[in-house]
């Protein structure tokens, strides 16, 4: 399908994690107006007013519309509710996360992901300011992007890493920088949602403790390594629906011997 930037842009949010000061914010929402996104959330920020603070306000700089818009939300499952395609941004890899690629990279999946389905919706998630994305944070994702500098100092402001993802996005949905062939899926399929992936794995979970392939006291590292393997592919719907229904039968079997 043909799409257009505008179409692209109003599909793809920014979610910044608990960031700590407002001008962050601030800055953030500048450097998405500037390359032509409007769509920021903040999840759990250390002032509950962030939108309206006067240092974000001021580090704006004229993007107050965006600031204006800003949703807050009070958990990182709020913000990628809708979303078919969660990109963590981090520094450093994560374990179990998928394996980081180059924004370029990100993209052109993410341009792939929006052209591909007219109902797809892509985020892009910052971690704070200090530490990151923690690792069970990046692990709500499905991939994960790095941008890359010096070997000696890795350490980048959060609105300028908001400005490298913008600035990359913006050149690729415009063309002007070559886009990833668009991914394969059945005819008429829908991606899954972040929240229904999160659901398949909270019956996965479930479902290998009820046969005790699962010890809840010891689960080692089994979930992470299984949502690392199935971060591999993009589920469709009707995918998640099957796996889930697999798991509803697991959960079953031990009745036939009661």
């Amino acid at each position: 399908m043909a799409l257009s930037f505008q179409d692209a842009a109003a599909r793809t949010e920014f979610v910044l994690v608990r960031p700590s000061h407002p001008g962050n914010v601030g800055a953030a929402a500048r450097a998405l107006r500037v390359m032509g996104f409007t769509r920021l959330t903040v999840v759990e920020p250390r002032h509950a007013d962030v939108a309206r603070h006067p240092e974000a306000l001021a580090f704006a700089s004229g993007a107050q519309d965006v600031l204006a818009s800003c949703r807050v939300v009070g958990s990182l499952d709020e913000a990628l509710a809708g979303a078919t395609l969660a990109v963590a941004i981090s520094a450093a890899g994560r374990e179990f996360a998928p394996e980081a690629q180059l924004p370029e990279v990100i993209a052109a999946r993410c341009r792939s992901e929006l052209a591909a389905d007219a109902q797809a919706a892509v985020t892009l998630v910052f971690g704070t300011e200090r530490t990151g994305l923690l690792i069970g944070e990046a692990l709500r994702c499905q991939a994960l992007c790095s941008i890359p500098g010096a070997p000696d100092y890795g350490s980048l402001n959060l609105a300028q890493a908001v400005q490298v993802l913008a600035y990359t996005m913006r050149r690729v949905l415009l063309g002007e920088a070559a886009a990833a062939p668009e991914p394969s899926r059945s005819e008429g399929a829908s991606y899954a949602t972040n929240e229904q992936v999160e659901a398949l794995f909270v019956h996965l979970e479930s479902s290998l403790v009820e046969i005790g392939f699962l010890d809840p006291r010891h689960p080692k590292k089994l979930m992470p390594r299984l949502r690392r393997l199935l971060s591999r592919t993009r589920l469709e719907v009707a995918e998640v629906d099957l796996l889930r229904g697999i798991c509803t039968q697991i959960e079953r079997y031990p009745e036939r011997f009661k």
